[in-house]
């Protein structure tokens, strides 16, 4: 336990380093990230439910860094999947964004781990669960309107699957 919490201690303090330097007057000024790639991909549910979502891909660690930040709306069929090279323990938080979002932590097969609330400009981290490979933000109170849960499976090339 103490383990778990020196790794969370110092991966908060080591998460500004992956932010650009910005003066408080740029980040007024700034808005949502545009041009990234987009992709699709299906969340298959156990009980055989297919949902379909187009998504930013968050690739490089600027683009990680701010993911839906400065964000004042996003349509249900869109998202942003976080893509990176290996599994690790990850936490995200809601520095600057305006939208309340599910996170879904996924393993290297596309399992989703666990799904965090994220509330609106709220800096509490909300750690995975376990080793992930990627991040899926969606809509607040999206994955349980549509039943989404942990042990679901995001079918996308990325986790070696195709999407059907």
């Amino acid at each position: 336990m103490l383990l778990r919490r020196l790794a969370l201690a110092l991966l908060l303090c080591l998460a500004p380093a992956f932010l650009p330097v910005l003066s408080p007057d740029a980040v007024a000024q700034m808005g949502p990230q545009t041009g990234l790639n987009q992709d699709h991909l299906v969340i298959e549910t156990k009980l055989g439910q297919r949902h379909s979502f187009t998504v930013d891909l968050a690739l490089t660690p600027q683009q990680q860094a701010i993911g839906l930040m400065f964000v004042e709306k996003m349509p249900d069929e869109k998202g942003m999947l976080f893509l990176n090279e290996r599994e690790s323990r990850l936490s995200f938080w809601m520095k600057n964004t305006l939208i309340p979002l599910d996170i879904m932590f996924v393993d290297a097969n596309g399992y989703i781990l666990n799904i965090q609330h994220g509330q609106p400009l709220d800096l509490t981290p909300l750690p995975s669960a376990g080793p992930a490979l990627a991040v899926l933000e969606i809509n607040g109170g999206l994955a349980a309107k549509l039943g989404i849960k942990p042990g679901d499976r995001l079918l996308h090339p990325a986790f070696g699957v195709r999407r059907p």
